[in-house]
């Protein structure tokens, strides 16, 4: 086959396609530091996003994750009401294994170069640990404990998100938000996992979980009163409403055909294989489908607390907003018929554009 035909997987075309800024390779012999940064808009302010830690098997599956997360933040950001823009980093390796100061250090020197054009944050992979250790070589870093002034442990924040986002959606389609005697499939039991399985309990709803560790799904199920279920076979459940927790990507055309679920709203990031393809697929299919990016902007509300200085009642406050944010997008959706994905871009697309024209404007 001529090199005419194969497609361009270069670097400036994929940055063209996702609309990118900046991306920042970061590499170091000494520390075996492998880590990419995305800057993907900063219109409405400094880049803000995880730093993912990852065994990535091709450097390629960590770029396209690194600019698709980094584009989500910029969405995520903007329909959220929020003053940051989108960036994102991972760190190819192994989270179990291959820590060590002088690498997050060593990373946090590459985050200053940027002089505040990314500011990091935890995600997959890493914690409020490695989050101090970036802090020791720069001050552009959030997500830090709570010992020395941070915003701690973000994932109860994100996972009060998801509820909310659950409960807009119960009210679109029954007209009340009552979980009670609703059934939730919880896919992943991590920590934003956990704490969504709570808040679904605490409400009497019937809760199904799955996780990949087999150890951690028993303790979850045990601690909550929840039916743990297969990993696979939690696609073929009758319940009400499935919630990805863990990877993205798990919407797609094999699991639609299979999901009998009036709604779906979870926390994972980039849930939808194929944004368009599988947006208007859930939409035929008649399955409520919260946007991701939406939903699960509790973790960065309360990144952008932290740097704000706001209070934790307002944090609170800020991600409770997510209810009525859901139901402006479910709206939009009916009113134009098309996906709820869609309808979440155009919004946020709206916000980024309008305050862009007011800063070119003087």
């Amino acid at each position: 086959m001529s090199a005419i035909n194969q497609p361009d997987t270069s670097v400036f075309n994929q940055l063209s396609i996702f609309g990118h800024q900046k991306v920042v390779f970061c590499n170091d012999a000494l520390t075996g530091l492998k880590a990419i940064i995305a800057i993907h808009n900063t219109t409405l302010g400094p880049a803000l996003g995880g730093v993912r830690m990852w065994p990535y098997k091709t450097e390629e599956d960590a770029l396209q994750d690194v600019l698709r997360l980094s584009r989500s933040m910029t969405y995520k950001a903007a329909i959220s009401g929020l003053n940051v823009g989108g960036g994102y980093a991972v760190i190819i390796g192994d989270s179990r294994r291959d820590k060590t100061e002088a690498l997050f250090r060593r990373f946090g020197q590459f985050v200053k170069n940027l002089n505040g054009e990314f500011i990091a944050a935890e995600d997959v992979g890493t914690n409020t640990r490695d989050m101090e250790y970036i802090r020791m070589e720069t001050e552009h870093v959030t997500g830090l404990p709570e010992s020395i002034g941070g915003s701690g442990d973000p994932t109860p924040v994100a996972a009060r998100g998801v509820y909310m986002g659950i409960k807009a959606c119960l009210k679109e389609l029954y007209g009340n938000d009552n979980l009670a005697g609703k059934s939730v499939a919880v896919q992943g039991t991590g920590h934003v996992g956990e704490n969504l399985v709570k808040l679904l309990r605490d409400e009497n709803a019937k809760v199904y979980v799955s996780d990949i560790d087999d150890d951690r799904l028993r303790q979850v199920a045990k601690k909550y009163g929840a039916e743990p279920v297969g990993h696979n076979s939690i696609f073929d459940l009758d319940v009400d409403i499935y919630a990805p927790c863990a990877l993205g990507a798990t919407v797609n055309t094999k699991t639609i055909s299979r999901l009998k679920c009036a709604v779906i709203a979870g926390s994972a990031n980039s849930q939808l294989e194929d944004e368009t393809l599988h947006g208007k697929m859930l939409l035929d299919k008649g399955i409520l489908y919260a946007p991701d990016y939406l939903i699960n902007a509790g973790g960065l509300i309360n990144m952008y607390s932290e740097i704000a200085r706001f209070s934790k009642k307002r944090t609170m406050q800020l991600t409770e907003n997510i209810y009525d944010a859901v139901r402006n997008v479910l709206k939009l959706s009916k009113a134009e018929n098309i996906p709820t994905v869609e309808a979440a871009n155009k919004i946020a697309e709206k916000r980024i554009a309008d305050i862009k024209k007011i800063k070119t404007s003087f």
